[in-house]
């Protein structure tokens, strides 16, 4: 059994072998101008091909995270980059940044949403993972306000469920006196530490990094943080999944400077305001369901600039270079008083566990 298994394992080493040389070669030999769809495309195909052709006995998170680390590898063999996020390490955008480019990527933490967009406009960083949406506390509307002020594109976008450990020092539940963490997953985690630790001390801190920090020097405390801050800050975790919610979910956006081309599978984001007159919101939208077009998210936004009036923030199935979406932006345009296209980009599989 143990030859059997050698010459498999043999077998799957020179395939990947004679993959990377592949790729490499596609990524040298192409058009320097070309966006970021070498990347994305490649890191999409592998998802559907895995989801297509593993059984259901295979673990396909597994086989998807060892496809990444091939994909980011060789395209840094021929294009080196970096990608800022909103750090510190061990904070949920920093594990959708793994998740999407792999450990190999140079991640550079920023403090702030806007310091992320700042990173990629200077060209510190080729791209930049910042959130978007939580879906069940809405818009994160820093990043929202930031669009208002950049020429960056979103240039591919990530689900990612979030789940909540409580890890410490302590070794058993019963020694923990305090808990740490953003106020927001003290928010969502309220019901299971009603239940179970309703004598704790709460109290919030910046980010659920910051918590796991506080707790590897706090002896009798704990924080609501993820298992990557766990191992980062050689924390035990206690109790895993603490989350009242299993439907957590929150979308990050990558940003870039370059446009994707169209795919048959696209997602298009757009930012516009309305003029002023009656069934201005109605005339916006009717294109979309006159064309057929699938709008997926619309948020309302207030202008900075100007009191009471409000930018309206629009998902829809699509890419931007399509002749039905280009007619149908341009019916929308007699309605605004702008109209900006934040990017297209390859709509990503979405299946809530």
């Amino acid at each position: 059994m143990g030859d059997k298994r050698t010459q498999i394992e043999n077998k799957i080493i020179e395939m990947l072998s004679e993959w990377e040389e592949v790729y490499l070669e596609e990524l040298k030999g192409r058009d320097e101008t070309a966006g970021t769809e070498d990347l994305f495309s490649m890191r999409m195909d592998v998802i559907r091909h895995i989801e297509e052709k593993c059984s259901d006995t295979m673990d396909k998170d597994t086989l998807i995270r060892v496809f990444n680390e091939l994909i980011t590898g060789t395209y840094m063999q021929a294009d080196p980059f970096k990608v800022a996020y909103l750090g510190p390490v061990g904070t949920f955008t920093h594990i959708a940044l793994l998740e999407m480019f792999g450990e190999q990527v140079e991640g550079l933490p920023q403090k702030t949403i806007s310091d992320v967009f700042n990173v990629v406009e200077s060209g510190r960083a080729r791209f930049g993972v910042v959130p978007i949406e939580n879906s069940t506390e809405g818009a994160v509307t820093y990043t929202l306000d930031e669009f208002m002020e950049t020429d960056l594109q979103i240039v591919s976008e990530k689900f990612l469920r979030i789940t909540y450990s409580l890890v410490s020092l302590c070794n058993d539940i019963s020694q923990v006196k305090k808990i740490y963490s953003h106020p927001q997953p003290l928010g969502q985690c309220k019901a299971w530490l009603r239940a179970n630790l309703p004598n704790a001390e709460l109290n919030s801190v910046s980010s659920t990094a910051m918590a796991a920090e506080t707790a590897a020097w706090d002896k009798f405390s704990a924080a609501i943080a993820s298992n990557l801050a766990s191992r980062l800050y050689n924390l035990n975790v206690l109790v895993s999944g603490i989350e009242d919610s299993r439907q957590n979910y929150t979308r990050f956006l990558v940003l870039g400077k370059k446009e994707n081309p169209v795919t048959g599978n696209d997602k298009t984001s757009i930012v516009c305001a309305l003029k002023d007159r009656p069934g201005a919101l109605y005339n916006l939208l009717r294109p979309f369901a006159d064309s057929g077009i699938n709008m997926t998210k619309i948020e309302s936004r207030p202008d900075k600039k100007k009191m009471w009036e409000y930018n309206f923030f629009i998902d829809f199935i699509g890419h931007r270079d399509e002749d039905l979406i280009r007619d149908t932006l341009e019916k929308m345009k007699e309605e605004t008083i702008f109209l900006k296209i934040l990017g297209s980009y390859q709509v990503v599989p979405h299946t809530p566990a």
